[in-house]
């Protein structure tokens, strides 16, 4: 019977291999880091920022108290014309009731999730400094295919999970226990170009992106954006 190859140790001894003739100094192992970047956020206002970016990058950004929470979702569904909305596991009650037709992810096959309308979830930290919306596959996010499949994805972010470096996410992370999670990072509605620089939506993830903030004061208009 033959021996089963441990696919990890064979890439790392091809590596090894491949290094065995570079000069010491050359080898990435011995090349130290430097770690002089800004590692922590200075300018102030975190959760204003994250709320700008997001807003420039086309998505809907929208603040809400918690009390209102509820009906801020209900009314960014409306405005999509969605009622069938994957929910994922942990979602908060108060958030899905504002949903008309809660799917939840059972789980839910490639058809059945190209059939919703959207998805709503929370997420795992967000990132001031870049705008980005980061999921970990924790209670409410959900697995990764609930946040990529469906065409418009309304993420809840409360005021106390902004960071604002990505350094500074990285090390909320790993407070959470998540630093080996699988991590989805989406900085606004899924895009791409083509060599004519021709903007296409939608090609990765969802088209429609709404972000709203809870429970924390933002320099940005209430509902900027699409939604």
């Amino acid at each position: 019977m033959a021996t089963p190859v441990n696919a990890r140790a064979d890439i790392l001894r091809r590596v090894r291999g491949a290094l065995a003739d570079v000069p010491g100094l050359e080898r990435p192992a011995d090349v130290p880091v430097a770690r002089d970047y800004r590692r922590r956020d200075t300018a102030g206002d975190p959760g204003g920022r994250f709320l700008n970016r997001v807003a420039a990058y086309r998505a809907g950004a929208h603040r809400s108290t918690p009390e209102a929470v509820q009906a801020t979702i209900a009314r960014l569904l409306d405005g999509h014309g969605a009622r069938r909305v994957a929910v994922p596991d942990g979602l908060p009650g108060t958030w899905c009731a504002a949903v008309p037709e809660p799917v939840r992810d059972g789980p839910l096959t490639v058809a059945e999730l190209d059939r919703v309308d959207g998805v709503l979830t929370g997420c795992a930290v967000a990132i001031a400094d870049t705008g980005t919306v980061v999921l970990a596959g924790g209670p409410g996010q959900g697995r990764r295919a609930l946040t990529l499949l469906p065409d418009l994805h309304v993420c809840v972010v409360g005021g106390e999970q902004v960071v604002g470096t990505v350094p500074e996410a990285l090390e909320r992370l790993a407070a959470l226990g998540l630093a080996g999670a699988p991590l989805t990072l989406v900085s606004g509605p899924s895009a791409t170009s083509d060599i004519e620089m021709s903007r296409v939506e939608g090609v990765h993830g969802p088209r429609r992106l709404e972000v709203v903030l809870v429970g924390a004061e933002a320099a940005v208009s209430p509902d900027a954006g699409p939604g």
